[in-house]
C-alpha cells in the first residue's frame, strides 16, 4: 500500500525512512502515482477549502459580508496569532454569534509569540485560538444563513454537513454515499475517500473555468496566505496566485496549480509532516510549469540538507519520486 517517499541519511548511513503514497491528477486523469491511490484517506484539514466552498454556496459570505481575509481564515489551520483571532471574532460578530457557540474546543496557540503573549496577559486559551476556529465560525454563520440549528452544526445529519459532504463528493468525483466519515480533532465530521479522489478534488479547483464559489475561496486563500497557516503560506507565496495548498493532520496534503487543472494529494503513512513539503514541492516542480523565479522559490522550500541546531550539516534528505 505504501512506498518510500523520503529517506534521511546521516553521513553515509540511512537513518530514517518515511513511506506513503501520492496521486497527481491533471484535468481529472491520474498522470502519476505511488502506492495504493485507491486506499481510503482522510482529508482532515485538507478539506477546508471545500468546506468553505459549501459555506459560500449557502449565501453566508454574501449575507454577512465576510471579508476575504475572514474567508481565508475559514480555510486555514491558523496559529492563534492576534490577526487570526480578530478575523474569527469578526466572522462571529458579523453573523450575530458568540465565541461560546464554537464547538471546536480550546488549545494553546501554535505560535510561540502568541502563546507568550497569552501567558503574559494571564489569560487562558479559548476556542478562538483553536487552529480550526475559522472553519467553525464560518460553519456557524452558514447554519444561521440556512435557518438550521446552531447547537448541532457538527452533527453528520445537519443540513450544512450534508451540503459539505455533497460538495466534497462533487469535487472528488465520487458518490457522497461512498465517503467514510470520522470525527476530526476539532470535532467536525471529516471525510475519507480514495487518495486519487482528493487529488481530483484539488485538480477541479485548478480548472480555468472553476465556478464562482470556488473562485471566491481561491482568491481569498491566495490573497491572504498569512491567514491559512504554515507551511501553506510559504508554498503559496512561492508562486503568488498560482498555487493553493492545504495541509491536513496525520501527514496529508492537497495542492492545486491554478488554471492548469493540476491537483496533488500526498499521504504519509506514519502521519509525519516532515516529508510533505519536500514531496509536494518535488511533484509541483516535476509536473507544473514555472518561471525561473518561481522554480527557485519553490526549490528553497524543499531543502535536502539536514542541519543541527548549531548549523552543522549532519545529513541529507532524499525524496523518492517515481
Amino acid at each position: 500500500m505504501n512506498d518510500v517517499l523520503l529517506e534521511l541519511w546521516r553521513g553515509r548511513t540511512l537513518e530514517s525512512v518515511h513511506r506513503g503514497r501520492y496521486a497527481v491528477v491533471a484535468r481529472g486523469r491520474a498522470i502519476a502515482r505511488k502506492g495504493d491511490i485507491d486506499a481510503p484517506t482522510y482529508f482532515r484539514s485538507a478539506a477546508k477549502p471545500f468546506q468553505a466552498i459549501a459555506v459560500v454556496e449557502t449565501g453566508a459570505a454574501r449575507e454577512f459580508r465576510l471579508a476575504a481575509a475572514e474567508l481565508a481564515v475559514a480555510c486555514g489551520s491558523h496559529h492563534g496569532e492576534a490577526h487570526h483571532v480578530r478575523a474569527v471574532r469578526s466572522i462571529l460578530r458579523r453573523a450575530g454569534l458568540r465565541p461560546e457557540q464554537l464547538r471546536c474546543g480550546a488549545h494553546a496557540p501554535y505560535s510561540t509569540r502568541a502563546l507568550l503573549a497569552l501567558v503574559r496577559s494571564g489569560r487562558k486559551p479559548s476556542a478562538l485560538h483553536n487552529n480550526c476556529s475559522g472553519k467553525h465560525a464560518a460553519m456557524l454563520a452558514a447554519a444561521r444563513c440556512l435557518g438550521a440549528p446552531l447547537e448541532t452544526y457538527l452533527a453528520r445529519d445537519h443540513p450544512l454537513q450534508r451540503r459539505i459532504a455533497a460538495t466534497i463528493a462533487r469535487y472528488g468525483g465520487v458518490p457522497a454515499s461512498s465517503l467514510r466519515v470520522g470525527i476530526d480533532g476539532c470535532s467536525a465530521p471529516t471525510p475519507a475517500a480514495p487518495l486519487v479522489a482528493i487529488a481530483r478534488a484539488f485538480s477541479r479547483l485548478a480548472e480555468p473555468d472553476v465556478d464562482g464559489a470556488a473562485r471566491h475561496v481561491l482568491e481569498a486563500m491566495t490573497g491572504h496566505p498569512e491567514m491559512v497557516g504554515h507551511p501553506c503560506e510559504e508554498l503559496m507565496r512561492a508562486a503568488p496566485g498560482r498555487i493553493v495548498g492545504k495541509i491536513g493532520a496525520e501527514g496529508t496534503y492537497g495542492a492545486a496549480v491554478l488554471g492548469h487543472g493540476l491537483g496533488i494529494a500526498v499521504k504519509v503513512a506514519d502521519g509525519s509532516s516532515r516529508p510533505l513539503l519536500p514531496v509536494v514541492v518535488g511533484l509541483l516542480l516535476r509536473f507544473g510549469r514555472w518561471t525561473d523565479g518561481e522554480r527557485a522559490a519553490l526549490g528553497s522550500l524543499a531543502r535536502t540538507e539536514w542541519t543541527n541546531r548549531a548549523g552543522l550539516l549532519v545529513g541529507r534528505m532524499r525524496v523518492a519520486l517515481d
